[in-house]
């Protein structure tokens, strides 16, 4: 993954800012947001909006005030207020745009907590910044082996250190409540700065970290999608789905997200539709639903006494037969509404290629047979006659065996004596 300004390295990762798909300019960034107000000036009188959206490492998102006008643009590097020294972000957003991105994630855009930037970052700062970045990796795995040592139920996924290397944030996922406090002090010991723990779910582990799905493409989690919602088990059930952990959970374990995509479709075909608790009355037994087709609305009912036969009724022949239900009235049998019901549907085949014929590019065997055929008939119906002068067979068209006619001129002569 990269932008226009990141050419890759052998490592896969952009040789320019090494944010293996966080580029320095937002063009490959998770979560980017296209200014559509970039082209278009503000009215008369009109003063820019004074906050921005700065990016920190993976999608973490935040907005500061621009008390001092800088003139910044999408893709400066920023020095912002932190809460003990300051930290480096990237400008992703700027404009009115940011106005309406406060709004949606309901952020006071006139609150006075709001924090600040200080200035555009200056060499020296971006470099402090790389190097921290590069001693992440490190540092993780340090982190992970001391965790292992205290026999501590949690797993470390994921540091980030701040702007200025003063202090690091050690996000970390686990099941109960954990005591951390001797892992800290083991942690600042060791590498000398201020720790910060942080506990998240799984799901924003996944998150974080990226990944392929099932599906071939990338985690919607980190890319485009922003909140988590609940998913359950009967999301699964309304939709038909056998409850197979291995094939419903995702990467982060838990219930796939995309699940709840469909839901609401299935919910709103499923009103008009019975249940599949519907029992039928009829004169040859008590009758069951097995099965249901959802957007077809058909559904397959099967006698109490013979359930490994199957009849289909569609769901207005079932809403009939519960009506005459109520009434305390019994049908016949199911047999009499499935009678029309089986049409048989001729499957028409389009023609992408442009032609039907799969064997078209073998070579023609049968002509060459037919040929063979047919000279060995002639050979067989052949009359051949024998000539006592010069001894070559004749056929009914009066043709020697060489295929030549004979000389009628040289033929009918008589030799003549030698004497004359």
């Amino acid at each position: 993954m990269s932008c226009s300004s990141c050419s890759t390295g052998k490592d896969g990762q952009p040789r320019g800012c090494k944010n293996n798909g966080t580029c320095g300019t937002d063009g490959c960034n998770k979560l980017t947001v296209f200014d559509w107000l970039s082209n278009m000036s503000l009215p008369n009188g009109a003063k820019p909006f004074d906050c921005v959206e700065v990016r920190f490492k993976n999608s973490r998102k935040e907005f500061f005030r621009n008390n001092e006008n800088l003139s910044l643009s999408i893709g400066d590097i920023v020095a912002t207020e932190a809460q003990s020294g300051h930290d480096i972000g990237m400008v992703t957003l700027v404009g009115e745009l940011v106005k309406v991105q406060m709004k949606r994630k309901k952020v006071d855009a006139k609150s006075e907590d709001l924090p600040k930037v200080y200035r555009k970052a200056s060499q020296n700062d971006i470099d402090i910044w790389q190097k921290c970045r590069d001693r992440e990796e490190e540092i993780k795995k340090r982190a992970r082996e001391i965790a292992i040592i205290l026999n501590l139920q949690m797993k470390i996924s994921d540091v980030e250190f701040q702007g200025d290397g003063s202090k690091a944030t050690f996000y970390y996922t686990a099941e109960d409540r954990v005591d951390f406090r001797q892992l800290i002090k083991d942690m600042a010991k060791a590498f000398g700065i201020r720790i910060e723990m942080r506990q998240i779910g799984y799901r924003q582990e996944a998150q974080r970290l990226g990944g392929i799905g099932s599906c071939g493409r990338e985690l919607c989690c980190s890319t485009w999608l922003t909140d988590f919602r609940s998913v359950s088990t009967s999301a699964a059930r309304y939709q038909q789905l056998s409850l197979n952990p291995q094939k419903l959970a995702g990467q982060c374990g838990k219930l796939k997200c995309c699940l709840n995509y469909e839901l609401d479709t299935y919910l709103e075909a499923l009103k008009d539709l019975p249940s599949n608790d519907t029992k039928l009355f009829t004169e040859k037994g008590l009758a069951f639903c097995q099965k249901t087709d959802i957007f077809k609305g058909i559904l397959w009912f099967s006698y109490r006494d013979d359930p490994s036969n199957w009849h289909e009724l569609t769901k207005e022949q079932v809403k009939e037969i519960l009506g005459k239900n109520k009434k305390k009235e019994k049908v016949t049998s199911l047999e009499e509404y499935t009678v029309n019901n089986f049409v048989k549907e001729e499957k028409v085949f389009e023609d992408v290629v442009g032609q039907d014929s799969l064997t078209r590019f073998d070579r023609p065997k049968k002509a060459k047979s037919r040929n063979r055929n047919k000279n060995r008939k002639k050979t067989s119906t052949r009359k051949v006659n024998q000539s006592p002068e010069t001894g070559q067979g004749k056929d009914s068209a009066g043709k020697n065996q060489s295929g030549k006619k004979p000389n009628n001129r040289n033929s009918n002569k008589r030799r003549r004596p030698n004497n004359a």
